[in-house]
């Protein structure tokens, strides 16, 4: 099982990813860095919690790990 602070650092650099795609794809779309930036921080707000609790509850599962 990986600790709290692994977890979260590595949500962080994942969130950083998403962030930086969906602003690219938002600005693509709608022409507008304010709409494209607004869409991209919900995004990953959203996608950081959701990805901890993920994270977490996958690190509880034993099926398909090797002892």
């Amino acid at each position: 099982m990986e600790t709290r602070l692994r977890t979260l650092v590595k949500s962080g650099l994942w969130t950083l990813l998403g962030l930086v795609i969906m602003a690219l794809v938002g600005f693509a779309f709608t022409g507008s860095l304010t709409v494209g930036g607004s869409m991209a921080a919900i995004n990953a707000a959203l996608g950081f919690v959701m990805y901890a609790f993920y994270e977490r509850l996958w690190a509880r599962i034993g099926w398909g790990r090797h002892v």
